[in-house]
């Protein structure tokens, strides 16, 4: 189940929709709410509309919506018996079914907004009813087909009624063969699906002791870590793991200038740091003058070139210039430079 907030307001107020799809049958319920119900109203909605028509569900797969993680909506999951099941940013996946019907719907909510205009929420039944007989390619049949075992009795079926006496033991085994068909074909498509994932995927573990390279959040990293501009690092550490903390969550050794950042991250956010000798730089001795500036020194020459001009030649040297923390290279007069720094020439 998920919310559609923020759409336009209608005559009764209600400026979202409630979207609750059954994972085996695919068949969705479209309930119009308002973003200011108490959760006593959703409650209620949800016993009026879910639990009327389908009895108690094992397990309900959500967000984190605050509605969701609430102690009120918990408790009366508690008293249900029903195993709550939050989708994390790492994984939206989990709660990928209700998303696509959200994309469904609001694709059928555009197309007829302009001839609906503010009663929308009144035709939401019809929304809901061109859905349950739409084609779902994941079990290859209608919802209401999945639900009820037959095909719904609309222009294309005008079957009399009557016409067929009803076969309580046929239908039966109908029923228990049509859900073992439909589980195998969801089985089919969510392994389709996982393939699709694990292709970029790694298992990634680490022990406690080892030493990680951390992922920056495009707008985590300029808001917490002032880290600023496209070209910013994309990693930056190493930081030694301290503790594992569950199967895919690891606590760091931040410095104190993160101290703001949770110490605990997800797996995904880290990458393993080898450790190569070459990346401890030494540290550069520097002279600070009265007013806090520094002076480059020239620490070799690297090439040397003939500039010819009109009248003259100038020869030069690219001397590599070091700083407290950046070497560069620049061409100098040599004539200059032998002046000024003649240890470079002996």
């Amino acid at each position: 189940m998920d919310f559609v907030f923020k759409l336009p307001r209608t005559r009764n107020k209600h400026d979202g929709v409630w979207v609750i799809v059954d994972r085996l049958t695919k068949s969705a319920h479209f309930l119009p709410v308002r973003e200011n119900y108490t959760l006593n109203k959703l409650a209620q909605l949800f016993i009026d509309e879910i639990v009327r028509l389908h009895g108690v569900p094992v397990s309900i797969t959500s967000d984190r919506d605050p509605r969701f993680t609430s102690r009120f909506w918990t408790k009366v999951h508690e008293v249900f018996g029903t195993q709550l099941q939050f989708s994390i940013a790492f994984h939206p996946q989990t709660d990928g079914q209700s998303e696509r019907t959200i994309q469904t719907l609001e694709d059928m909510l555009r197309a007829c907004a302009l001839q609906f205009r503010d009663d929308w929420d009144e035709k939401l039944p019809l929304m809901e009813f061109a859905y349950n007989n739409s084609y779902q390619a994941s079990i290859r049949m209608s919802p209401f087909d999945a639900l009820y075992g037959k095909q719904c009795r609309t222009p294309f079926y005008w079957d009399e009624v009557g016409e067929n006496r009803l076969e309580v033991a046929d239908d039966v085994e109908r029923t228990k063969e049509q859900v073992k068909i439909i589980r195998e074909r969801l089985k089919t498509a969510q392994d389709r699906q996982k393939s699709y994932a694990d292709n970029r995927r790694k298992d990634l573990q680490f022990e406690v002791g080892d030493w990680v390279f951390l992922k920056l959040s495009p707008w985590k990293g300029v808001v917490r870590l002032g880290k600023r501009g496209k070209l910013s690092p994309r990693y930056i550490g190493p930081y030694e793991v301290v503790e594992r903390v569950g199967p895919v969550a690891y606590r760091l050794a931040l410095p104190p200038n993160l101290s703001r950042l949770h110490d605990v991250f997800h797996v995904s956010m880290l990458r393993k740091y080898i450790s190569d000798p070459s990346h401890v730089l030494k540290e550069q001795p520097i002279e600070l003058q009265e007013d806090l500036t520094y002076v480059e020194q020239p620490v070799q020459i690297l090439d040397r070139k003939m500039q010819i001009l009109r009248s003259r030649e100038i020869p030069l040297v690219k001397v590599l210039w070091r700083s407290h923390t950046v070497e560069e290279a620049t061409w100098e007069p040599e004539d200059q430079m032998r002046e000024q720094y003649p240890y470079l020439f002996e």
